[in-house]
């Protein structure tokens, strides 16, 4: 059993915004023991250390009572901030306010003035209707049913049990729908995050098992708001991970038009829009509708100022990356490298600012994608650094998809910049690592076929290769399962600029 000291007091001090570090002070000014606030004291100093220390603090306060019980004191500094949390942020989302007035509602219950208790219920249940808060409503209703019974049922007929029989049904089938529609949802996205887009009949099936559950799970009548949106998300995700963009794409619309037309619902969700609008760029692109994918992305990048003031460390590392590794992904796709070079120093701040909390799937897709931005512009030798950046400080099992193409192209990478002495060295990692994924597609087969045709030759590889290349790679453009590997990197028009002699940059699209 590990004796290191918790750090978590430390980690909430560290949370704290100004202001909420102003608020705490005003709060904890009421707890005074004595003529010194320990709470004050205490909090100052964990406050001022960089990394948590605790025998630091421990001769610092050697002389202090509250040193005699230390996790004692922590322990109540830590609850101090959490309540002075709970009372600054009271009213900062709808879901607060009903907490809150729900806790009035026990307090005058238990107090017997249930005149007052019923009118404050009744404004709760109008807030919650309003925001479709359905696991409160069901609070709620517990609470009408209380006040009912406490009069032994003089308030209330048949029809009125009947009708509060009905209201719990109703909002019995919008939870359990959107715990079927959560369920369902999540087990697409957890093969999307690990195994990447559908490439294979066996994960063809595995998709289609999952969806099989939409139909048998999910019960007919009128969804609600999220639910509505839950749907849209689940069709949207499984066509995208089956690389069906043409029907993906009306899905996330719908749910931009839903979110957008109903911004009371979703304001204190932003990571649902970030999420949205991000995907719609993405998908757009994949269908060549440039135009709205930018317009996407002009909202996307005015995001931080609607958002002022609401912006929590974790919602300013999603809105890092989300945005960041679109625009940078826009730029890839299109072929605009002169533009993608321009944001990589943000990039990079960003990377070294937020190291700890980015996911290694986001750091696998920032790193390949800086990569092709300087290979776009023949830095092979920067492009190189960022592959090997993947290759070797990226965990394999969280981004097997986008690590099998950093394999590729980096064999490719070497290609350009005349390493053949450590081309055969590329080849055979490549070859081990797509042994241990126990699958090896045509596009695979295709490269490394064409990387020992390269290594056969002592002088450098001529246009046929290229043009044979060429030929193979294009046969993919029409196997659904195949022509997946071109949203990473456009092998094909880089063989054919071999080919053509021409530039990489102006092959693409073509």
């Amino acid at each position: 059993m590990s004796n290191k000291a918790s750090d978590n007091l430390h980690r909430l001090i560290k949370s704290l915004s100004k202001a909420e570090k102003r608020y705490f002070k005003v709060f904890s000014s009421r707890h005074v023991i004595g003529d010194k606030n320990n709470y004050q004291v205490l909090f100052d100093a964990i406050d001022k250390q960089d990394e948590y220390d605790e025998p630091a603090l421990m001769k610092k306060f050697k002389n202090k009572s509250l040193i005699h019980r230390f996790s004692i004191s922590k322990n109540r500094l830590y609850a101090a901030i959490l309540k002075s949390l709970d009372s600054f942020h009271s009213n900062s989302s709808s879901e607060a306010q009903l907490h809150r007035q729900l806790h009035w509602v026990e307090i005058l219950y238990q107090k017997s003035l249930y005149d007052q208790g019923l009118k404050q219920l009744h404004s709760a249940k109008k807030l919650a209707e309003k925001h479709e808060k359905y696991t409160i409503l069901a609070e709620i209703a517990k609470w009408e049913k209380l006040l009912i019974e406490k009069d032994n049922y003089e308030s209330l007929d048949a029809k009125g049990i009947q009708d509060l029989h009905r209201q719990d049904i109703v909002l019995s089938h919008h939870m359990s729908t959107y715990n079927e529609l959560w369920n369902i949802k999540s087990h697409i996205f957890l093969m999307l995050y690990t195994q990447g887009k559908v490439r294979s009949e066996d994960e063809l099936k595995k998709y289609l098992s999952i969806m099989d559950g939409l139909a048998a799970g999910v019960n007919s009548g009128k969804a609600s708001s999220e639910n509505i949106y839950l749907l849209n998300h689940i069709y949207s995700a499984y066509h995208f991970g089956l690389g069906e963009y043409p029907e993906c794409y009306p899905y996330l619309l719908k749910n931009l038009k839903l979110i957008e037309s109903k911004p009371h619902l979703f304001d204190e969700e932003p990571n649902i829009y970030l999420s949205v609008l991000t995907n719609a760029i993405y998908v757009g692109m994949r269908l060549n509708k440039w135009d709205e994918s930018q317009k996407y992305l002009d909202k996307l990048r005015k995001l931080p100022l609607k958002l002022q003031g609401r912006v929590n460390e974790d919602l300013e590392i999603r809105m890092f990356t989300i945005i960041k590794s679109t625009e940078l992904t826009l730029y890839t796709q299109s072929g605009l490298f002169e533009e993608g070079l321009k944001i990589i120093p943000e990039i990079e701040e960003g990377l070294f600012k937020y190291e700890d909390h980015i996911s290694s799937v986001r750091k696998a897709h920032f790193f390949f994608n800086i990569a092709v931005i300087y290979f776009g512009l023949e830095k092979y030798h920067e492009a190189l650094k960022w592959i090997n950046q993947l290759l070797n400080n990226v965990e394999i099992d969280k981004s097997r998809d986008i690590h099998c193409m950093a394999q590729i192209l980096n064999m490719v990478i070497h290609l350009e910049l005349g390493n053949k002495s450590l081309l055969p060295f590329a080849l055979r990692s490549a070859q081990r690592f797509l042994e241990t994924r126990k699958k090896v597609y045509r596009f695979e087969t295709i490269m490394l076929q064409f990387i020992n045709e390269v290594l056969k030759k002592r002088e450098k590889p001529n246009t046929d290769l290229y043009h044979e290349l060429s030929e193979k790679l294009l046969e993919l453009k029409t196997d659904a399962f195949e022509r997946r590997v071109y949203e990473y990197f456009d092998f094909l028009a880089w063989a054919k600029s071999k080919t053509n002699q021409s530039l990489f940059k102006d092959e693409i699209g073509k």
